[in-house]
């Protein structure tokens, strides 16, 4: 039986680095034991080194390979990789760019799919297009005076808004403005971490989250789960990862009718089939207190740690992680 040689790489540099290296780790716990892999870990920096988990710098060639800085040591053969960088370059589709033009198999979603759905303005968009309600929203290229007076705008219609640079993930960049005279400075603020801004009205809801995947041949969306925050918050980098959180999180969320909660999955199905997505995706919905459901953001690598909730509700679904790597491995490899 033939075993392949697998590179799990992480970091990225970017502001989810470290998030990235439990992400990683959590493949890593998977995979150790499988008998038909082996397994590599390089960290990638923000200066574009990757280094094993020795230290010791090395060279993924356009060959799909592993050049050792050590001479003496033989090329690794790479087979096939796991890309587990949140942010930039992994989810924004860059690295799958590089995948894609060295002809190189990885796991989760391709270059177009995840640069679409990481980008907040084109990914409403879609939704859109896609008839999948979403935040009402404006859109901002420059922070000129007349962008900060149509927020002001929208604020005074809406009462309350959210501005959000338009490519960053884990909520970064991202600031709700409650009174109006601080959206000048925010507006500013959100320009420092993307080129483009994404102004939402603030929308008072329950925030739920779907785990969809391909497990053999099937695409599932599991029941939503549920991310409760502490009051007068929203589910900030902080909220989602510092060990003092006070979020709450169920996995499936408690007291929403049948009909909604079908609806929230044929949307998440919808979505996924779309935007051509690939392997998985934690996809996120507003439930207002009126009942409608408004899709908020796809992730489309989400977060693997301790305490994340993707692995959570496909357990909850009835199927095992480890397995669900191994049957997308194998199917892009031996068409299984």
């Amino acid at each position: 039986m033939k075993k392949y040689n697998l590179v799990l790489l992480c970091g990225g540099g970017g502001s989810e680095h470290d998030i990235s290296l439990l992400s990683a780790k959590y493949f890593e716990a998977c995979l150790s034991d499988h008998p038909r892999f082996n397994t590599l870990w390089l960290e990638l920096s923000a200066n574009g080194e990757y280094r094993t988990k020795e230290g010791e710098i090395v060279e993924l060639t356009n060959r799909r390979d592993i050049r050792f800085a050590d001479d003496t040591k033989a090329a690794w053969p790479v087979d096939y990789i796991i890309p587990c960088i949140h942010g930039f370059p992994g989810e924004t589709g860059d690295i799958q760019s590089w995948f894609n033009l060295i002809q190189l198999p990885y796991f989760g979603c391709g270059s177009e799919a995840s640069s679409n759905c990481f980008n907040k303005i084109t990914a409403k968009m879609w939704f859109s297009a896609l008839g999948i309600p979403n935040t009402p929203y404006l859109y901002l290229d420059e922070p000129s005076d007349d962008a900060i007076a149509r927020v002001e705008r929208a604020f005074d219609e809406w009462n309350g808004v959210f501005i959000k640079a338009a490519s960053q993930g884990s909520s970064v960049g991202c600031f709700p403005a409650t009174k109006r005279e601080d959206i000048p400075a925010l507006v500013k603020k959100a320009f420092e971490y993307a080129p483009f801004v994404v102004v939402e009205k603030t929308i008072v809801a329950r925030e739920l989250e779907v785990a969809v995947y391909e497990y053999d041949g099937e695409l599932v969306a599991t029941r939503p789960g549920e991310i409760v925050c502490a009051a007068n918050t929203f589910y900030s980098f902080e909220e989602k990862y510092d060990a003092k959180s006070q979020a709450v999180t169920h996995v499936e969320a408690p007291d929403v009718d049948e009909a909604t909660v079908e609806a929230i999955r044929d949307y998440a199905l919808r979505a996924f089939k779309g935007m051509k997505l690939r392997h998985l995706s934690r996809i996120d919905f507003f439930l207002t207190r009126d009942n409608q459901i408004l899709l908020n953001e796809i992730n489309t690598f989400p977060g693997l740690t301790q305490i994340s909730m993707f692995p959570k509700m496909l357990a909850n679904h009835g199927h095992d992680f480890t397995t669900f790597l191994e049957k997308a491995i194998l199917a892009e490899l031996e068409g299984a």
